[in-house]
């Protein structure tokens, strides 16, 4: 069975950083590609980067864009999400998603998720 287990989520202020972390079993990081989502109350979930090929191909919203950074550790099969520079507009659930299909920050093609952690900022 395929589980992704996300951590390190918490509560910041504006300007802040966090790293999350996602464990993941049942394939591994460097084959399968790996996106991090996140979705705010009341709004849609929303990619935020995607990794494959262990860094060689990474896409991140623009609103991230030089903020965020996703990486992977082949070794602890994990995929990170080093998050600088955080303002209250990133506050939401981060969700871990990996493989499926289709455009890479969409929700809807990937197939297997976590459970989710929960990332505030304050102003």
């Amino acid at each position: 069975d395929v589980q992704l287990v996300e951590s390190g989520g918490g509560s910041v202020q504006t300007g802040g950083s966090l790293r999350l972390s996602c464990v993941v079993s049942g394939y591994s990081v460097h084959s399968v590609r790996t996106g991090w989502f996140r979705q705010a109350p009341g709004k849609e979930r929303e990619g935020v980067a995607r990794i494959l090929n262990s860094g060689d191909i990474t896409t991140y919203a623009d609103s991230v864009k030089g903020r965020f950074t996703i990486s992977v550790d082949n070794a602890k099969n994990s995929v990170y999400l080093q998050m600088n520079s955080l303002k209250p507009e990133d506050t939401g659930m981060y969700y871990c998603a990996a493989a499926g299909s289709g455009p890479p920050l969409h929700a809807a093609g990937y197939q297997y998720w976590g459970q989710g952690t929960q990332v505030t900022v304050s102003s």
